[in-house]
């Protein structure tokens, strides 16, 4: 994205008043470390679980998905 129309694309953005592709989320997320489906989430602690795994080691990623399985039961 050129520099010079990024702010104001952005500010769009989180304005509503335009929704971006999934190739730009992408490529946010790649700047911002955040996963795709960080944008996506419906609420606060959804989006701040998706940031926190995404961020995690694999080790405890691991772990966090084995507790959770075992809450399935």
């Amino acid at each position: 994205m050129d520099p010079s129309v990024a702010s104001p694309r952005v500010n769009q953005y989180e304005r509503g008043k335009h929704t971006p592709d999934t190739s730009t989320l992408g490529k946010l997320g790649e700047v911002l470390n955040v996963p795709i489906a960080y944008f996506y989430a419906e609420d606060e602690q959804l989006a701040l679980l998706i940031l926190a795994f995404h961020r995690a080691p694999v080790t405890v990623r691991r772990r966090l998905i084995a507790s959770l399985a075992k809450l399935d039961r």
